[in-house]
């Protein structure tokens, strides 16, 4: 086992033992053929300046002298590609994302391991034992550690877990796609909370669009405010439509006012209708955290056409866990769960079998009241309807909790309601 940390600085001599010059940094490139990225040369700073030496023509690496095959400078040119990756200046002490732990972390020290004749990076080591080695006191530890018994905690990350936090020479961040397209959405959020602002608008950039909405809608509208804040106006409102009305308005909400405006200008008339009524509540009201996203029907449909209704608007409804049942003025008359239309016959109407003992709440009622009767009831979803029964939205179980318990726990709520 070896590591970066452990050569930077290791005397380089040439094969008749002429010392050149130090180990500056390692060149390694990936290739389809290797899991771990290959070893592909060795920088070495001399009396004259830098030069790098294919790793083909270093003899001996894991001595306390690299030796070279020839004299340096016999050595030929060597043209890193544009992808290949400085060990040292790429990523020792930089930030990592870490895509099985969903984190970002510190790179402290990268374990080298030789396989069929080559030298591959395995693992990177995150923990304090790479610091340890790095200022020369991981023997010592060691040995205070065998003499009390003790055990040093070790922590490394697979280099098949990693994605680089890259920059090119405009300082741009270049955060790989592959990977973060593949992470629950709650776990890019992790990652996003753990960047600066400049890392975290770049790696917003880089995801599509829903999968954009989708982190967003994972953290909180403060922080939302802030990631979304040096992001195009236009882009802005692409993102507010594909949003749920009510976590859009909590965005908006957040906002400078004029900023809002505009934004509201630039959506599509029905969604940003939505948005504008939603914030003309007071924020922490039924109709204030209230989403119009939800799938209502008339009563006189047989149940085979609901199935068919409900699929038109599949797209339009936030949860359809419930299906609630109005008239042409969109009274509140019954409501029914997806399970009992599944099950009812093709012909039955649904007025037959709609249940029209009504949980509801007013426009104006508060969250804790909201809340309070959702779990009373044990309810997904609660409708908000005002004082002449008309449905105007629904409340959510998980936004009916934002604030009641912390935001920490709520995150681990599953949700069967989405």
């Amino acid at each position: 086992m070896a590591f970066v940390s452990q050569f930077i600085h290791r005397p380089v001599t040439d094969a008749d033992g002429t010392r050149v010059g130090l180990v500056k940094d390692f060149i390694a490139r990936s290739w389809a053929e290797f899991m771990h990225p290959v070893i592909e040369a060795l920088v070495v700073e001399t009396k004259s300046g830098v030069q790098t030496v294919p790793f083909s023509l270093v003899a001996v690496l894991l001595a306390p002298v690299i030796v070279l095959k020839g004299r340096l400078s016999d050595v030929p040119a060597f043209h890193p590609a544009e992808n290949d990756i400085y060990l040292v200046r790429d990523v020792l002490d930089k930030q990592i994302i870490d895509t099985d732990g969903a984190r970002v972390v510190r790179v402290n020290d990268l374990e080298m391991l030789r396989v069929n004749g080559k030298v591959l990076v395995s693992n990177v080591d995150v923990g304090a034992l790479g610091i340890l080695r790095r200022i020369g006191l991981a023997g010592a530890a060691a040995k205070m550690a065998a003499t009390f018994h003790l055990s040093l905690p070790e922590s490394y990350i697979s280099w098949d877990d990693v994605e680089l936090l890259r920059y090119d020479q405009s300082m741009r961040l270049k955060v790989p796609r592959e990977k973060i397209a593949d992470l629950h959405p709650a776990d890019v959020a992790e990652i996003l909370s753990d960047l600066n602002r400049a890392e975290s608008g770049e790696f917003l950039a880089s995801l599509d669009m829903e999968q954009l909405v989708d982190t967003l809608e994972e953290v909180e509208p403060e922080f939302q405010a802030t990631l979304v804040e040096h992001m195009p106006d236009e882009k802005v409102a692409d993102v507010l439509e594909e949003m749920s009305p009510d976590e859009a308005a909590d965005l908006l909400a957040e906002l400078p006012p004029q900023r809002s405006e505009d934004l509201l200008a630039l959506m599509e008339q029905d969604e940003a209708e939505d948005v504008r009524k939603l914030l003309t509540y007071p924020e922490d009201s039924a109709g204030g955290i209230m989403t119009t996203g939800f799938a209502a029907i008339r009563p006189d449909l047989t149940a085979e056409q609901a199935i068919q209704a409900l699929r038109a608007m599949r797209d339009e409804a936030e949860t359809i866990f419930y299906v609630y049942v109005t008239d042409e003025a969109n009274h509140l008359l019954g409501v029914f769960s997806l399970d009992t239309l599944i099950f009812a016959p093709p012909d039955a109407r649904v007025s037959d079998f709609m249940r029209t003992h009504l949980v509801s709440a007013d426009l104006f009622a508060s969250q804790d009241e909201v809340a309070q009767r959702i779990a009373k009831y044990d309810l997904l979803a609660l409708p908000v309807v005002d004082e002449e029964n008309v449905l105007h939205g629904i409340v959510t179980a998980d936004d009916a909790l934002d604030k009641i318990i912390p935001t920490a726990w709520k995150k681990r709520l599953p949700r069967f309601y989405r």
